[in-house]
């Protein structure tokens, strides 16, 4: 592992914040959902705080009006900005962030999301990158097809799916279009290439009509920690996001997630391991644990009943009282197999109540939380990312907007002020996805009508290489932490880790 290693910061924005009730809070943007503006002002405000990328989780279902009509009258969860759309506006506001947007192999076609993401790949310059996720909740009733699928058969649609998008986005070598006045030429249909993909799930002929995205392939995360969800990560992924709660736990998943890459011919440092985490801050820790008191304290009877239904589908809960210990939940579930793993670790672990329960998802949802101080919470997150267990952070504020601007103005200016490898965080920038030389990736090879599969952007040594940033000319600055070592408290010189960027 590279002695040079740079935390990656994400900031992982749900409308009115992560917690269930934030919409409630004083501070919360109550219609935020969509609320143009406060969008701007949250990706402004990720951007001037040095991070990486920001992100918006997303799925094609919608409230179910005869399940809970009391809940829905609750919550603020059923309106928000469809996501690509979102970023291609918000791109035009800010210069250098990127833009992560959760679109669904199981509910979306692989031609026209091909054709969004190249074209959000245009339109941002380069800053595209596609959450690849199967979709846990049975929505197809929206959709015109007979049923949900399986857990299993999600899976296979979507190693096919991920294949025939970049098959698509292949669609145009790098110089096919000539743009010759002079002499009225303006493709080569010589690099024009039909995918003509037909498979299990898809019949894809191609060719896309956008050209070859700007960064070749526009990076590509996923989301899934069960078993097929840590394959396709490591055959096809360059971030994974995940939910663990526990150091160990994290350990574990960043291990075997790692150890997979080798046989798809890809090197450990091809995929950053990015864990959510919930930071709840204050100026002391007793300012922070009231502050999660707080936001606690608004989460209304209904909306913790819904909570503890949904992870009880199917089960009477009628006969218990809220601090009665929580029953054993479902042993399997063909919707989120890994968020039913993070809510039945913690039951079974800590003997929790049915209260505790809802306590603990109502915020982090399975997430690790951390209450305290900056430094502590920035001791937290050096810990597991000195320790085999994260490369990378998803930050998941309680409340927008005011918890990713406290974290900005309040986090990053601890970790400045802890003068991390001695320079100044204004100056220089850190290193970032976006702004990372080009570096080669050893694709498998996938063979579509007897035809190899071109692998990434062509360099003009006419090799395929991975571009994650369509520029290598920014400033790369040496934001960077020493050899892993024990984890002191904050404030020591050169081991703190900072993100930074222009």
């Amino acid at each position: 592992m590279s002695e040079n290693r740079q935390i990656k910061l994400g900031a992982f924005i749900m409308a009115t914040g992560h917690h269930v009730s934030a919409w409630r809070h004083p501070d919360s943007q109550a219609d935020a959902g969509l609320n143009i503006d406060h969008y701007k002002q949250l990706v402004q405000t990720a951007e001037r705080g040095k991070f990486d990328l920001v992100f918006v989780a997303d799925s094609p279902a919608g409230w179910d009006r005869a399940k809970d009509h009391e809940a829905l009258r609750r919550s603020s969860q059923g309106a928000h900005f469809e996501p690509v759309t979102l970023w291609a506006a918000l791109s035009q506001v800010t210069s250098h962030i990127g833009f992560v947007a959760t679109a669904s192999t199981t509910y979306e076609d692989p031609y026209l999301l091909a054709r969004k993401f190249a074209s959000l790949d245009y339109i941002s310059k380069g800053r595209a990158a596609r959450n690849v996720v199967t979709t846990g909740a049975d929505v197809s009733k929206n959709f015109s097809i007979p049923g949900h699928p399986a857990h299993a058969d999600r899976y296979k649609r979507a190693e096919e799916f991920v294949d025939s998008v970049k098959g698509l986005w292949d669609s145009y070598e790098d110089d096919a279009f000539i743009h010759d006045k002079q002499s009225g030429i303006y493709l080569d249909p010589d690099k024009v290439h039909q995918l003509n993909h037909s498979g299990t799930f898809f019949t894809v002929s191609g060719p896309l009509n956008v050209g070859r995205p700007v960064q070749g392939y526009p990076v590509i995360v996923q989301a899934g920690a069960s078993e097929p969800g840590r394959e396709l990560a490591a055959r096809t992924a360059e971030m994974i996001f995940t939910a663990n709660q526990t150091l160990a736990d994290a350990q574990e998943f960043y291990s075997d997630v790692k150890g997979r890459l080798a046989r798809y011919g890809r090197s450990r440092e091809d995929l950053l391991i990015s864990p959510g985490i919930f930071p709840v801050l204050g100026g002391t820790e007793r300012e922070a644990q009231d502050n999660y008191d707080h936001i606690q304290s608004l989460i209304h009877p209904s909306i913790a009943r819904s909570i503890l239904q949904r992870h009880y589908k199917g089960v009477d809960l009628s006969g218990y009282s809220l601090d009665d210990r929580a029953p054993p939940l479902p042993a399997d579930t063909e919707l989120n197999k890994s968020r039913l793993k993070l809510v039945t670790d913690p039951v079974e672990r800590n003997n929790l109540t049915l209260r505790q329960l809802y306590l603990a998802v109502a915020g982090a949802r399975g997430h690790r939380t951390v209450v305290g101080t900056p430094e502590q919470i920035a001791d937290a997150m050096v810990e597991w990312f000195e320790n085999g267990a994260a490369d990378a952070f998803n930050i998941m504020p309680p409340i927008l907007p005011t918890g990713l601007t406290d974290f900005v103005d309040r986090w990053c200016r601890s970790c400045a002020a802890a003068a991390c490898s001695g320079m100044n965080m204004k100056a220089r920038p850190c290193r970032k996805i976006w702004a990372s030389p080009a570096r080669p990736i050893v694709l498998p090879q996938r063979v579509t009508s007897g035809k190899p599969a071109r692998s990434n952007r062509l360099s003009s040594k006419g090799e395929r290489r991975l571009l994650i940033a369509p520029r290598a000319d920014r400033d790369v600055a040496a934001w960077s932490v020493p050899p892993a070592g024990p984890v002191g408290k904050a404030g020591r010189a050169g081991h703190r880790p900072v993100i930074g960027q222009q």
